[in-house]
């Protein structure tokens, strides 16, 4: 089981806290985005840069760019460069989002095609990520003839990591991804998804075993679980402007260090292997969940592992 913190609020703290991720012995120091939202939240890929001069070994995951709002070419060098100036260290997951209709208004991309917009921009992106000259002619962006370069450093370019809820989000994984990382679902919905992912990878002809399982948990961790029940509705039902009581025990990760093992365990037994952690709150309340986490559950979850 790997496991990745994603990065708090506070985008003046991001090269401390991806050093302290890393210290900790965090696998991955994630990213999300958004251009406007309920509240405030940064551009993923910028902060993974910081993220990245600050640190040496872990790896940087965007989670999840809004490939959808960018010009595609130009997201690809961005990607690109990103793992350029990272030394190889970046994964790269991809969202169509949808669930802030203003903000695709200001993006200048329309909400009823980023299904298709992220389609193209990830089959650009794989092509130029072969170093070969493409001549790409899309719906929305033509590359007459051209090479990226420099190209990324990892071969074939950053592992695509993928999820949603749809048909079509099915169909994008078993074609791109790498690994599947659905949010806000529960161990059987991660089990039973996966399998669709994987059939529909055979079904085109790639190795189904090539897509790892992942999931994406918002949540608290403290000795007292009721408390750390508390603070991830609190915070999350802020973030979506929405009440998450009802959804809490089904969606969300928290309780005591053993108690949040013993979750894991139910979505690692449905195929995670990888888990990005999402810690609630701002400020010391981010920090405290997310050193609860470092030295009461990693040591468990690697001992799991062990196991």
């Amino acid at each position: 089981m790997r496991v990745g913190v994603t990065l708090g609020r506070d985008q003046q703290q991001t090269a401390a806290q991806a050093r302290t991720a890393e210290e900790q012995g965090f696998d991955l120091i994630a990213a999300g985005e958004h251009l406007f939202f309920h509240g405030p939240v940064s551009n993923g890929l910028i902060s993974l840069a910081a993220a990245a001069g600050a640190t040496t070994r872990i790896r940087l995951m965007s989670a999840l760019t809004l490939a959808a709002q960018y010009q595609p070419a130009m997201l690809a060098k961005l990607v690109t460069t990103l793992d350029q100036v990272s030394g190889g260290r970046l994964d790269f997951g991809v969202g169509v989002g949808g669930e802030y209709p203003p903000e695709w208004v200001a993006a200048g991309s329309e909400v009823r095609t980023r299904g298709r917009r992220t389609d193209e921009t990830l089959d650009l992106l794989t092509r130029l990520w072969t170093g070969e000259p493409v001549d790409f002619h899309g719906e929305f962006v033509t590359v007459p003839g051209l090479a990226l370069q420099p190209g990324p450093v990892q071969p074939g370019g950053p592992p695509i990591w993928l999820g949603g809820r749809k048909d079509a989000a099915i169909r994008r994984a078993a074609r791109y991804a790498a690994h599947w990382l659905p949010y806000m679902y529960a161990p059987e919905q991660l089990g039973s998804s996966l399998i669709k992912v994987r059939e529909e990878a055979e079904r085109i002809g790639r190795e189904p075993s090539e897509i790892r399982g992942a999931v994406y948990l918002w949540g608290a961790v403290d000795p007292d679980g009721s408390r750390s029940r508390q603070w991830a509705i609190d915070y999350v039902s802020k973030v979506y402007n929405q009440d998450f009581t009802p959804l809490a025990d089904r969606y969300l990760l928290h309780g005591s260090p053993q108690q949040v093992v013993d979750r894991i365990g139910a979505y690692a037994e449905a195929g995670a292997q990888t888990v990005i952690f999402a810690p609630v709150g701002d400020d010391r309340l981010r920090t405290d969940i997310v050193e609860t986490f470092a030295a009461e559950v990693l040591p468990l979850l690697r001992a799991d592992g062990a196991r």
